[in-house]
């Protein structure tokens, strides 16, 4: 089976504790501790990993500051971990540690990534069935009564980086990842052979919106649903934590719910839920920034005018030309009956 999803990510920290305090709260689960390093385990058997960021274990931070300093995606075979080495090594190092289980390389734009071993656990939740006026999904039930968040899977890491295009081409060309959305010269969505999630990484080009500077910008992990956003917001809000985007949003690109607190280890940690989920049948589209990137947000952020025009098109470098229309436009406002 090709690369499926994120096995696990290691970061490179100041404080230990407080980065460790952080990621308690957020609703992680610690499987160990130790003066050197603090390792959490999700649902689906991926790890978040926290070291010092001196930590001679961890290959050289390529940008200022703490945060995630290695990711590693999963392969279920090593036919296939030999088959990635041979092509990845074609033009780079690539080194092996473990019991021959996991290989380190660079990428381009000098992201450290590796793939290893690894084969995800089922995530067995249901989220509560929606009511709308007369289609009744919950009847004579309410919903659960959520305290806090508890995050299950990881859904993506996301790098500010000078050149998106780059940088996502290695990934298609190596590692076999699919485009999924473009925002135009803004980012690149991408998810690798063996993920049905929307995208697994997002190159964001680091001057589209603040901090404007290049590394780490955030990872997501994935809950139920909306109360439990809400729920992890309250909870996170109530120890201090600082949510950058005033509280819980959706993006219109891959329909997720989000919700980021900004994190003591580095970059931002995003509650997301609802994400749209693809097989090789999906035909990526070309967005305007911004109206790609929010449908709805808790407050009206500074770089979002009132309105947006409403525009996507469909990218045809795959299709048989003429197989679609050469723009689709939807209006602004959708008519109103009465």
């Amino acid at each position: 089976m090709p690369i499926g999803g994120i096995e696990s990510v290691v970061y490179g920290v100041d404080d230990l504790d407080v980065s460790a305090r952080f990621y308690d709260d957020f609703g992680l689960k610690a499987v160990r501790r130790s003066d050197a390093e603090v390792v959490y385990r999700l649902d689906e058997g991926s790890r978040v990993v926290l070291r010092h960021a001196e930590d001679p274990s961890l290959p050289p931070c390529h940008y200022d500051g703490c945060g995630v300093r290695e990711t590693f995606y999963g392969v279920d075979s090593r036919e296939e971990l030999a088959h990635y080495a041979e092509r990845i090594g074609a033009d780079r190092e690539v080194r092996w540690s473990g019991d021959g289980d996991t290989i380190h390389f660079l990428a381009d734009g000098g992201i450290p990534l590796g793939l290893r071993l690894w084969r995800r656990q089922p995530v067995v939740y249901a989220p509560d069935p929606v009511n709308a006026p007369d289609n009744v999904k919950r009847l004579n039930q309410h919903r659960r009564w959520r305290v806090r968040a508890v995050p299950k899977t990881i859904n993506h890491v996301v790098w500010r980086v000078a050149d998106i295009h780059a940088c996502f081409a290695f990934f298609r060309d190596r590692l076999d990842f699919r485009m999924t959305d473009y925002q135009k010269d803004a980012g690149v969505f991408g998810r690798p052979a063996g993920a049905a999630q929307h995208h697994t990484v997002y190159f964001q080009k680091f001057d589209a919106l603040p901090p404007f500077t290049q590394g780490f910008d955030h990872i997501a992990f994935g809950v139920e649903d909306i109360d439990e956003i809400y729920a992890g917001w309250n909870y996170m809000e109530r120890r201090g934590y600082r949510n950058p985007l005033g509280g819980v949003g959706r993006h219109r690109i891959a329909s997720a719910l989000f919700c980021y607190f900004d994190a003591p280890c580095g970059g931002m940690a995003e509650y997301g839920a609802d994400t749209d989920y693809l097989d090789d049948n999906w035909v990526p589209r070309v967005w305007e920034a911004r109206f790609g990137g929010f449908m709805w947000t808790s407050r009206v952020l500074p770089f979002l005018p009132e309105e947006l025009s409403w525009e996507v098109s469909l990218d045809q470098s795959a299709l048989p030309q003429g197989a679609i229309p050469e723009k689709v436009r939807y209006p602004a406002e959708p008519a109103i009956d009465g």
